[in-house]
């Protein structure tokens, strides 16, 4: 029956899994530091399926912050084999870890002074005894009903690898901020901006001193079309001030408070957030706090610019 066959697939490809992750040992972990602090590229490199599955985890690395390439092993013996240098880290993914284009490469990786990782289903194999870090995983049967197509093994060997760029992105401090720059693009990217990508700054921050009159925050508010302004009160200090403020003022004192400074009408210690968190944190603060707009301040505590919610709503995020 088909649906009995598939369960059987997809169970033996979650046992497969299940058991690598209960052997997990320290040669994953000399696996990981070996990766993190690769100063070349990660190659990946395997044959036929194996190839499609090196394809992927080349991809995962990549875009996570660590250099990756596949190279095709019989390609490579035929003069790509000059893509691999000393600083790279070599991953060679053999279900058998007897393929016979992999086991040409050996010589020339050993040569050239490159880091040679294996992952294979055979701790006996060629290709794992010659290897600088070796990994194994353990899989009783493929799945296939013929026995012979590849499924466990790869699936083992795909999460394994996605495992690995887990791991280094942890070791390595891979942040969103750092994701946001690899994925630029798409809905993905759209909620990986960073305020300093949406934000007012330079001319286009409204900004006056605390001695400035009410009357000129006002100008300074109508110029900027932000509905506010930041007030310096000196020393990295600063005020928050909104037309609405400005507005319940008048509706209480009269015209005469426009002779106020702007220093005594503002609010003190704003909302505010750093240039390099995540456009998606500006909004979740704006809700939070039900606000329109945060000052931007750098490390040294400096206005570097404004984020307003109409930003956020034009970038799709709302």
């Amino acid at each position: 029956m088909p649906i009995e066959r598939a369960k059987r697939v997809l169970l033996t490809e979650a046992e497969a899994i299940r058991q690598m992750a209960e052997n997990l040992d320290d040669s994953f972990k000399h696996v990981v530091t070996q990766i993190a602090s690769t100063n070349g590229r990660i190659v990946l490199t395997g044959m036929g399926k194996s190839g499609i599955i090196c394809r992927k985890i080349a991809a995962t690395l990549s875009s996570t912050g660590t250099p990756a390439f596949f190279l095709h092993p019989a390609e490579a013996i035929h003069g790509d084999l000059g893509m691999v240098i000393s600083d790279d880290t070599v991953i060679a993914v053999s279900n058998s870890g007897e393929t016979k284009e992999l086991l040409h490469l050996l010589e020339y990786i050993k040569r050239q002074g490159a880091t040679l990782i294996s992952i294979t289903g055979n701790p006996n194999s060629t290709l794992s005894k010659n290897s600088d870090l070796p990994l194994h995983y353990k899989i009783n049967e493929e799945g296939c009903p013929l026995g012979l197509a590849p499924m466990a093994s790869t699936t083992t060997s795909l999460a394994l690898g996605d495992a690995l760029a887990a791991a280094v992105m942890e070791k390595k401090g891979f942040s969103p901020q750092d994701f946001a720059r690899f994925h630029p693009g798409g809905k993905l990217g759209t909620k990986l901006l960073m305020v300093k990508d949406v934000m007012h700054h330079g001319e286009n921050r409204p900004l006056i001193h605390e001695d400035a009159k009410l009357s000129d925050a006002l100008i300074e508010i109508s110029q900027k079309r932000l509905g506010m302004t930041a007030v310096d009160l000196g020393h990295h200090n600063w005020g928050f001030l909104s037309d609405g403020d400005i507005r319940r003022l008048l509706l209480e004192h009269g015209s005469e408070v426009l002779s106020l400074t702007a220093g005594k009408a503002c609010s003190e210690k704003p909302k505010t957030i750093a240039p390099e968190k995540l456009a998606a944190e500006a909004l979740k603060t704006m809700e939070t706090h039900q606000i329109t707009s945060l000052l931007v301040l750098n490390h040294q505590g400096e206005y570097v610019g404004v984020v307003h919610l109409h930003d956020l709503w034009n970038t799709h995020l709302v």
